[in-house]
């Protein structure tokens, strides 16, 4: 197998230049040393200050700067984050975290997990997630299963939709770009009486790039379309009782290629279709003068995926979680709070491939959690718990976390550590599908972290780092059936069973720069070492080495301009090879400037040196593309 050497030699000069001062990592992602408020380290509101999580935040202001279609070209900058793409915009999308795979990875719209039941792994494809109405995203690093449960072994992404206004506000944004790519986005939020609500739809288009790498033989355009739809209302009757409604659809169908009938990997017309709903309904309880806070809800989410050669259709699956949970806080005094819950969820996927059909199937998962917060003093936080899981295949399970945050001397300096435990129970696909295994045990991980943030210069200069360790066993993993005994027995293609561990462990150092108050540079950089604990080898598509660079000037006239730069090192793309996948750099320029109060124009270049590169061995990638839009705020 070979592979393409890829030139960017020009590209990675200029990162070098960029680089030449020692960089220190961003720990939580509070970029100016503001206390930000965040809601996922905890499951609810808290300052950045008391956490000792890794935790990094990417507000609106810094979204629509960056002006990025996917949530995955968000998340890419984020250190310790890694990207795969089985080609274009649409394609599935892996997200891993810190050395762990996509189904590692939890994924949250609006807080409610939306991890896909009917996929192999039971993750999140993050392909169909555009940006659209997203106002925040929180990335946080680490195992997390006492807070956010089964999954959470490399960490969670929750992505936060526009929240409603008390002033009618309409948002609307729109752009056109290569490869005849367009995309319309509007939002409109507001109060009346007691009913605070916000609603906003997008379309986005593309004729796209041939999902099979047009270096290695690909000829036709792979294109994708997609409409989606959000909007949360909220209805408060008094200071003690409010009702929260949210929901999340998106309709996407992309073209992708697979094998030809001369089981070669090439360009084929088939296309695939996802449908996604997230649906929640919460009652809020107040007591105590606000105390104690209390929240009843359902949630529920739905994926339906179908694919089709011509106009026959070759796989269905359809995957859904419900779920129950009541969640308490409780602020005991200004030194002690708590948070606690209990959740009920029943999950259900069946799918269909080439007439092969696999019926109906679902398992019951019922989870119980604490976690005590401890304030003793000014600039010291600390926080302990515990979780237990009871599913109704493979008995309980209990996991611990503790994290500590501590600054001396009001934040110029900040001390970080943090220790979680994680679990993925096998999905409904592992133990139940053509290759299923009804044995199987749950994955678990063990990790902590410690860092530490200094501001200098009156702020103007934030230095940060982060080392970290997980251990991880009982992983699960497809495996081939030469032999008709055991776990093999009837199953000729192979099986899913627990195959080994891994270990993943690395630094995330970071620096940022302010001058002057126009100028910003930022740069993070992530050493991820993951490796097969049984083998000895690195585990597939986990690139030891990330840098991401951005520079961000506000002229006096109004401009605003940017450019991000982006370096992946080479990765090995299965377990089997030794030849690696060569690594890339990416150069992106952005500009964009306000007309009136109320319009904005804007423009962007990715790729800038057109670089040739692949996240997934044979699988294209975007050449260079420009792109041009307009904002309208009222």
């Amino acid at each position: 197998m070979r592979y393409q050497k890829l030139k960017s030699t020009s590209a990675i000069a200029t990162v070098a230049l960029l680089l030449s001062p020692p960089a220190f990592a961003e720990t939580a992602g509070a970029s100016s040393g503001e206390d930000v408020i965040v809601v996922t380290a905890g499951r609810s509101e808290q300052a950045i200050s008391q956490t000792g999580q890794s935790i990094s935040v990417l507000d609106q202001d810094r979204i629509e700067q960056l002006q990025s279609v996917t949530v995955t070209d968000l998340l890419r900058i984020v250190p310790g984050v890694t990207i795969n793409s089985n080609g274009g915009v649409g394609t599935v999308s892996a997200v891993n975290i810190r050395g762990g795979n996509s189904s590692q990875t939890v994924a949250l719209i609006d807080g409610v997990k939306i991890n896909d039941p009917a996929s192999p792994g039971g993750g999140f494809d993050f392909g169909n997630l555009l940006t659209g109405n997203i106002s925040r995203i929180e990335v946080l690093r680490g195992s997390q299963s006492v807070i956010w449960g089964s999954q959470a072994i490399g960490g969670v992404v929750n992505i936060i939709t526009r929240e409603p206004t008390e002033e009618l506000e309409i948002n609307a944004r729109g752009e056109y770009g290569s490869r005849d790519t367009a995309q319309l986005v509007g939002n409109i939020s507001g109060a009346v009486g007691p009913v605070a609500a916000t609603f906003g739809a997008g379309y986005f288009t593309t004729d796209g790039f041939s999902a099979f790498n047009t270096e290695r033989g690909g000829v036709e355009r792979d294109g994708y379309r997609n409409f989606g739809a959000n909007g949360k209302v909220k209805i408060t009757f008094n200071d003690e009782i409010s009702v929260d409604l949210r929901g999340y659809y998106s309709d996407g169908k992309t073209d992708i290629d697979g094998f030809t009938p001369t089981f070669q990997f090439g360009d084929t017309p088939e296309t695939s279709e996802t449908d996604e709903f997230v649906g929640y309904a919460g009652l809020n309880v107040a007591l105590f003068d606000g105390r104690f806070r209390n929240r009843f809800a359902f949630a529920y989410t739905n994926v339906r995926r179908d694919n089709f050669n011509l106009d026959f259709q070759t796989f269905e699956s359809r995957g859904e979680n419900e779920r129950v949970e009541y969640q308490g806080i409780l602020d005991i005094s200004e030194m002690f709070g708590a948070t606690f819950g209990a959740e009920a969820e029943r999950s259900s996927f069946s799918a269909t491939s080439f007439g092969s059909v696999t019926p109906e199937q679902d398992a019951t998962l019922t989870s119980f959690y604490g976690q005590l917060r401890i304030t003793p003093l000014d600039g010291l936080t600390a926080s302990a718990g515990l979780r237990y899981d009871d599913h109704n295949s493979f008995g309980g399970e209990t996991t611990f976390a503790g994290d500590v945050v501590y600054s001396p001397n009001e934040g110029d300096t900040t001390f970080r550590a943090s220790y979680g435990e994680g679990f993925i129970v096998p999905s409904l696909f592992q133990l139940f599908s053509d290759f299923g295994n009804a044995v199987l045990q749950p994955e678990t991980s063990k990790s902590w972290d410690a860092g530490i943030t200094q501001l200098l210069v009156d702020g103007k200069l934030e230095l940060s780092a982060t080392i970290f360790r997980r251990n991880s066993r009982n992983l699960i993993d497809f495996i081939s059936c030469p032999i008709q005994a055991g776990i093999c027995n009837d199953r000729p293609f192979g099986t899913y069973d627990n195959v080994g561990r891994a270990r993943a462990q690395g630094v995330e150092l970071g620096v940022t720069i302010r001058p002057v108050e126009e100028l910003t540079i930022a740069t993070n950089y992530s050493l991820i070492d993951a490796e097969n604990r049984d083998t000895n080898r690195p585990l597939a598509r986990r690139p030891r080495h990330s840098v991401n660079t951005s520079v961000d000037y506000d002229w006096s006239f109004g401009l605003q301009t940017g450019a991000t730069i982006a370096h992946v090192s080479s990765n090995l793309d299965n377990a089997f090879t030794t030849v690696p996948t060569p690594g890339y750099v990416l150069v992106d320029l952005r500009a964009a400037m306000p007309i009136t109060d109320n319009i904005e124009i804007y423009g962007r270049v990715e790729n800038l040196f057109d670089e040739e590169y692949e996240t997934i061995f044979q699988f294209g990638t975007a050449g260079r593309s420009a792109f041009a839009g307009v904002r309208l705020r009222y």
